[in-house]
């Protein structure tokens, strides 16, 4: 299985939450857009162990199962053509949740997150790790 991952989801396995670690552990893959790694950095400029938590996130990322996936012109599409969905719907989410769900559309992988807002991007492949089954 391959995912792309929420800022919470980075944020829960840094936290020991054991769902969070299971499904790192189980995907094949991890996919990190920009945009996650935008707001993980902006945690971390903000954290009292900037060094350390600066750290961790390159060896995250340094993983040969992690890849950082950049926005470009297809995925732009995407992003315009949810806005516009959830916009009819009246259901709309924050911008960077929008990005993340274009990026996920744009390879067809699934987002990993806990927020239950993916949940209104109409064909997106979502998981909340807090549920269990995939």
């Amino acid at each position: 299985m391959d995912i792309l991952i929420d800022t919470n989801v980075y944020a829960a396995f840094k936290g020991n939450k054991q769902e969070a670690i299971e499904l790192l552990q189980e995907a094949h893959r991890i996919y990190i857009s920009t945009i996650v790694l935008g707001e993980i950095l902006c945690g971390i400029q903000v954290s009292r162990h900037r060094k350390k938590n600066f750290y961790e996130l390159n060896e995250f990322l340094d993983s040969p199962r992690v890849q950082l996936v950049e926005i470009d012109e297809k995925t732009a599409y995407f992003y315009s053509e949810i806005y516009k969905r959830l916009k009819q719907k009246g259901r709309p989410i924050p911008n960077n949740d929008m990005w993340i769900s274009a990026t996920a559309m744009r390879f067809g992988i699934m987002v990993a997150s806990y927020d239950k807002h993916f949940g209104y991007v109409d064909g997106l492949l979502w998981h909340n790790p807090g549920d269990r089954e995939v």
